[in-house]
C-alpha cells in the first residue's frame, strides 16, 4: 500500500484555497464597488448593468493574475484582449471607463496604491460619424405599424415619442404617465444620473399619444391591474406592464425590415436623426444639446459632421475665399 506524505496534498490544497479566496476577493470587490456607485454615486440603473458587465469580461481576463500587481502593461494587453473580440469602438471604450473607474474605487478603499488603468488612452469615439435616417426613411419607419398589427396604435405612438424628443430608449421606457403634458406639449425626460430636462412634442406626436392614452392604454392597464399591477408608465406592455428597451429595440427592428429601412438600426439611430434633423435646419448646437440632454457640447458636436452640404454652404457663405 502505497503511503501518502502530507506534503503531497498540501500545495495542491492550498492552490485550491487560494483560486478561491481570489475568487471570492473579485466578487466582493465588484458587489461593493457597485453598492457603492448605486448608494453614493447615485447612477442609473443602466450603468450599474454596464460596469456588472465590462467587469465581467475584465475578471475573465484576468483569471489567476494578482489585480494589485497588475502594470499598465498588463491592462494594454487586457484592451488588446477586447480588441480581439471585435468590439464596437463606442463599447471598448465603455469597457476603459468602467475599468478606470473600478480602479480609481480600488485606490479609494485602500485595495490598490495607484491606479494604472487611469494611464489607458480611451477611444476618440468623435471621429466616428453617428448613422441617422433621412427625413423620408424616418416617415417610412414611424408610419410602419398599421392597422391589424397587434399593438400598432401604441406602437406608432412611441416611435412618434422617440423622434420627437430625441430621448434614449431606456428615457422613453421609463417614462411616466405624469411626465407627458399634452396640452402644454411638452414631456420630461429623466437621463443619466437622474438628471431631469423638458423636450417639447411636436403634433404628430401629441395626436398619436392622444389616440394611444383613449383606445389602447386603458386596456392594457386594466390587464396590468388584473395581475396586481398598478401600471404608472407611458406606455405599457400586452400585459399591462413596463415596455422594456430590449422589447421597444425588438419592435423598431421589426418595423425597420418591414420599411426597407437599413439594418444596422437601432433606437439610438432615432436620436441620432432627431439630432442631425435639427441641426440641418438650422437649430443652435447649445438647444440641441439642451434636448439631447448632453452634459458637454462636445459630446453633441458630432453631429456637426454629418451634413456635408450644410457645411460647405456655410463656407461658401462665410469663408473669404469661399
Amino acid at each position: 500500500m502505497k503511503k501518502e506524505f502530507p506534503s503531497d496534498n498540501i500545495p495542491v490544497f492550498s492552490s485550491r484555497r487560494r483560486k478561491l479566496n481570489v475568487m471570492a476577493s473579485k466578487t466582493l470587490w465588484l458587489e461593493n464597488f457597485l453598492a457603492y456607485c448605486s448608494g453614493e454615486c447615485h447612477l442609473a440603473q443602466n450603468t450599474l448593468l454596464a460596469y456588472r458587465r465590462d467587469l465581467e469580461h475584465f475578471f475573465q481576463w484576468l483569471g489567476d493574475r494578482h489585480l494589485q500587481l497588475l502594470k499598465i502593461q498588463d491592462l494594454a494587453d487586457y484592451v488588446s484582449w477586447l480588441h480581439d473580440r471585435n468590439l464596437a469602438p463606442a463599447t471598448l471604450a465603455r469597457h476603459i471607463v468602467s475599468l478606470k473607474v473600478f480602479f480609481k474605487y480600488l485606490q479609494m478603499e485602500g485595495i490598490i496604491h495607484e491606479s494604472q488603468a487611469s494611464l489607458l488612452g480611451s477611444q476618440k469615439l468623435w471621429e466616428r460619424v453617428p448613422k441617422f435616417l433621412s427625413p423620408k426613411q424616418v416617415e417610412a419607419l414611424l408610419t410602419a405599424p398599421v392597422e391589424g398589427d397587434k399593438h400598432w396604435i401604441r406602437d406608432r405612438a412611441f416611435l412618434e415619442t422617440l423622434y420627437a424628443t430625441g430621448c434614449r430608449v431606456s428615457e422613453l421606457s421609463t417614462m411616466l404617465l405624469s411626465d407627458v403634458h399634452l396640452e402644454e406639449r411638452f414631456c420630461k425626460c429623466t437621463g443619466k444620473g437622474n438628471k431631469q430636462r423638458i423636450v417639447p412634442l411636436g403634433e404628430k406626436a401629441i395626436t398619436a399619444i392622444c389616440r394611444y392614452l383613449e383606445e389602447e392604454r386603458p386596456l392594457l392597464v386594466k390587464r396590468g391591474e388584473a395581475a396586481g399591477d398598478h401600471p404608472h408608465w407611458l406606455f405599457l406592455s400586452h400585459r399591462g406592464h413596463i415596455l422594456d428597451r430590449h422589447r421597444i429595440w425588438e419592435l423598431i427592428k421589426y418595423y425597420a425590415a418591414r420599411a426597407g429601412v437599413r439594418e444596422d438600426i437601432s433606437p439610438h439611430t432615432l436620436r441620432h436623426s432627431f439630432a442631425t434633423h435639427l441641426l440641418v435646419n438650422g437649430v443652435d448646437l447649445r438647444q440641441v444639446q439642451e434636448m439631447l440632454g448632453h452634459a458637454n457640447i462636445m459630446t453633441t458636436q458630432i453631429y456637426t459632421h454629418v451634413d456635408g452640404k450644410r457645411l460647405k454652404a456655410i463656407h461658401k457663405k462665410f469663408h473669404p475665399r469661399g
